[in-house]
């Protein structure tokens, strides 16, 4: 449906009298709640910052803030205006990324988030083809799915390599499976050995030490659901966390310690002998990996590089994926 003659007049508005720097204003008086302690901020005499104010209430034809005894709180209409005012000076941020990237030599730069369960093997040959191929380059920033999509909604991110499980407000986002994760029992080699000559008992497994993540994140989650439907109690773990680094060092340091990960970052830790995959494969997946952006009327060639390129590695990484050990079910 085209926009009405009042939604184009209301955009010309904006478009001609707004300004960047009231953008930052509006931004200052939401987080300082007083004009006085902005103007000091920004440089400027409160006076100057009351002008300004004024000046873009005047643009929205209504008042954006109320004047309280506790500072200035925004109306229904000046909320809507801060969010919209923090997306267009993140989008300027990302314009400037963009603008020192092509000085420098590159197409452009995109700013990906990924969990920390994403294999190197996924992200060090996405990296290189994408710089390769495109002269693109990336800032890549490693965090739980639901913080990474705060920073997404946000336009912080371009994009977010993680759970598409963990959604919420599914209107301004689409996703796009990659793969899908299988989980794997890992501990030191000694442990590993005497594990696999048996079958689980989870009673047993629970009495354990273990490094997990949260349970409020979709692995955390799923680990303690497996443990109550095999009527255990669910592991309180030494740590919880999703550093690959924490849990090699310890797992190199105490031969007692027990975690489950995807399959490919225990193949991942693996690697310098310290760590074991203990031989038992689970009946049940992980919320497989997605690519989740934000819907956009107009497609950034980077990104459509970056996603061409993202599903190449993946498939090439799900067919590096073997072994066939025993069936482990609750």
């Amino acid at each position: 449906m085209p926009p009405s003659l009042s939604q184009t007049t209301s955009a010309a508005r904006l478009v001609s009298r707004l300004k960047l720097r009231h953008l930052a204003l509006l931004i200052h008086i939401a987080e300082r709640e007083s004009l006085t302690r902005v103007a000091e901020e920004m440089g400027i005499s409160q006076p100057a910052a009351t002008k300004a104010l004024g000046e873009i209430e005047a643009v929205f034809g209504a008042p954006l803030f109320l004047r309280t005894p506790r500072g200035l709180r925004p109306t229904p209409l000046g909320e809507r205006a801060i969010v919209r005012a923090r997306h267009m000076l993140q989008d300027v941020d990302r314009w400037a990324d963009e603008m020192e990237a092509v000085r420098g030599g590159h197409s452009a730069h995109l700013h990906v988030g990924a969990v920390p369960y994403i294999s190197a093997r996924v992200l060090v040959p996405l990296v290189e083809r994408l710089y390769e191929r495109h002269h693109i380059t990336i800032s890549l920033q490693r965090a739980t799915t639901d913080q990474l999509l705060d920073r997404l909604r946000a336009h912080e991110l371009d994009c977010v390599i993680g759970r598409a499980a963990v959604m919420k407000g599914m209107d301004e986002l689409q996703h796009e499976v990659l793969y899908p994760q299988r989980p794997a029992l890992i501990t030191n080699r000694r442990l590993a050995q005497a594990m696999a000559r048996r079958a689980p008992d989870w009673a047993a497994l629970a009495e354990m030490n273990w490094i997990l993540p949260s349970p409020l994140t979709p692995i955390g989650n799923m680990v303690s659901e497996l443990f109550a439907r095999a009527g255990a109690r669910p592991p309180a773990p030494m740590i919880e966390t999703y550093s690959m680094d924490v849990i090699a060092a310890l797992m190199a340091h105490h031969d007692s310690l027990l975690s489950i990960v995807p399959e490919e970052i225990a193949t991942d830790l693996s690697r310098d002998g310290n760590i074991t995959i203990v031989p038992w494969t689970f009946d049940w997946t992980l919320p497989p990996v997605s690519l989740i952006r934000r819907r956009r009327e107009f497609t950034l060639q980077a990104e459509e590089s970056l996603i061409g390129i993202l599903r190449e590695v993946c498939a090439e990484a799900v067919g590096q994926a073997g072994g066939s050990p025993q069936t482990v079910s609750d």
